[in-house]
């Protein structure tokens, strides 16, 4: 009896051990099988991720996935079936979450420009830049207010000024690109239509929520990202490359217009009334100029027999000499040439007896190259400072899409097809009845 009694015991305790021993194993292939389903998930999402359009690697430094592999019809189904591709078929997935290059108002592509410039020109680019960007906002509206006083002054009282003045005034009404361009500037006739661009037409967009950088819109970021986009596309003097439909694309990405002439001229009225404005404030401080112009005013009123009108007619040819000032000084900077920011008694150029001269027949004044003053490129980095974040990202991306298109060939590009980042909800069957669901988060940056 008793060992009938050790047989049954010992009968138990074989029988829980075996029980232990086979859910260890049972618990080991459960395990194991979720391990394989999470690689063959990874390794389904990375090698999508590594389909990255090469072009816009190459030429951008930005990395996406054409999720229309080329076709530009964009379908997320193409995306699954490229991941059951690389991966197990029987793993089911399933979208939750994605984002596109213009999601956001480009929110994707920004982050990427601002690391990569970040890892290439660290953080000195900031420096000595917003000081001066900080004041220009305010520069251009009193320009705008002088210009428009000016303007006005000239309309009821033009007729005061003498006959040297006339041709001048009729090619300010004419427009600024007749007065600025230097002689031997060939303005471009390109153009384009504003519907197609991504920034105008209608986008695809992602959905889910991604983190987000936060600094995107702050003073580095705004200059870095400045920084960028005069690496990489042309101006009206810098030439990144000759097969664009654009030639002045940093002007189009601060003008916004379907023609290179005048995204020029939207550009170049902006500097004129920082210029005018800084020119006009320096000569009303300035004692000796404001009785250069009193002289002639006095003058000139003798001539007409109209002795009270010498404070009006000074008014006139002090702002008449601040925008012949800043004419000269554009036309400089179309040349390649730099202009001070601030005027003084050295730098200043155009005296007042050459004045009428501007813009007459064989004017070829220029002004000169101011060692410690700033190039075009420069002055149009504190416009990029100044501009609506979104809107510069949307209208790079444009300018991005048609260059790829252009230049490399891939016709059906489109940055809203572009995936940066995507959510994938996995369910793997592990065994008849048994189902493992996790999620795979991956993306660029």
């Amino acid at each position: 009896m008793k060992r009938a009694e050790i047989t049954a015991f010992l009968s138990l305790i074989f029988v829980l051990m075996m029980s232990f021993i086979l859910a260890i194993a049972e618990s080991a292939v459960i395990q194991t099988s979720k391990n394989y389903a999470r690689m063959e998930a990874d390794r389904a999402v990375f090698s999508f991720f590594g389909e990255y359009q090469k072009e816009l690697l190459q030429e951008y430094e930005v990395f996406a996935v054409d999720a229309s592999y080329g076709t530009g019809q964009y379908a997320e189904q193409l995306i699954l079936n490229h991941m059951a591709y690389y991966g197990n078929t029987q793993i089911q997935q399933e979208i939750t979450a994605i984002q596109l290059l213009t999601d956001g108002d480009g929110q994707a592509f920004r982050e990427q420009v601002l690391a990569y410039m970040e890892e290439k020109t660290g953080i000195e680019l900031v420096k000595g830049i917003t000081g001066v960007a900080e004041q220009w906002e305010t520069k251009i509206m009193e320009g705008e207010k002088i210009s428009e006083e000016l303007d006005r002054e000239l309309l009821q009282n033009g007729s005061l000024l003498p006959e040297e003045a006339q041709p001048l005034l009729e090619l300010k009404k004419k427009g600024i690109l007749s007065l600025v361009l230097p002689e031997s500037y060939r303005l471009s006739g390109k153009t384009m239509q504003l519907e197609g661009q991504i920034s105008n037409r209608t986008k695809q967009k992602g959905y889910g929520s991604f983190p987000v950088r936060s600094d995107t819109a702050g003073l580095k970021g705004k200059i870095l990202f400045g920084q960028y986009l005069l690496e990489h596309f042309n101006s009206a003097v810098n030439q990144v490359s000759e097969t664009r439909n654009l030639e002045y694309e940093m002007e189009y990405i601060l003008g916004g217009k379907s023609s290179d002439g005048e995204n020029l001229k939207a550009v170049i009225h902006q500097l004129l009334m920082v210029r005018l404005a800084m020119n006009y404030m320096y000569l009303l401080s300035d004692g000796q100029k404001q009785a250069e112009a009193e002289t002639m005013a006095l003058g000139i009123a003798a001539v007409i027999l109209q002795p009270e009108a010498v404070e009006l007619i000074k008014t006139l040819l002090l702002a008449l000499w601040g925008f012949g000032e800043s004419i000269i000084e554009l036309r400089a900077l179309l040349a390649g040439k730099r202009v001070a920011l601030a005027k003084n008694a050295e730098n200043w150029q155009l005296s007042l007896s050459s004045l009428f001269f501007i813009g007459s027949t064989g004017d070829g004044t220029v002004g000169k190259d101011e060692e410690k003053g700033l190039d075009y490129q420069q002055y149009l980095s504190i416009l990029l400072f100044l501009q609506n974040n979104n809107v510069q990202t949307m209208r790079s991306l444009d300018r991005i899409e048609q260059n790829i298109r252009m230049e490399n060939g891939v016709v059906h590009f489109r940055a809203d097809a572009c995936v940066s980042k995507i959510h994938i909800r996995n369910t793997a069957e592990i065994r008849e009845g048994c189902t493992y669901q996790f999620p795979v988060l991956f993306g660029y940056l």
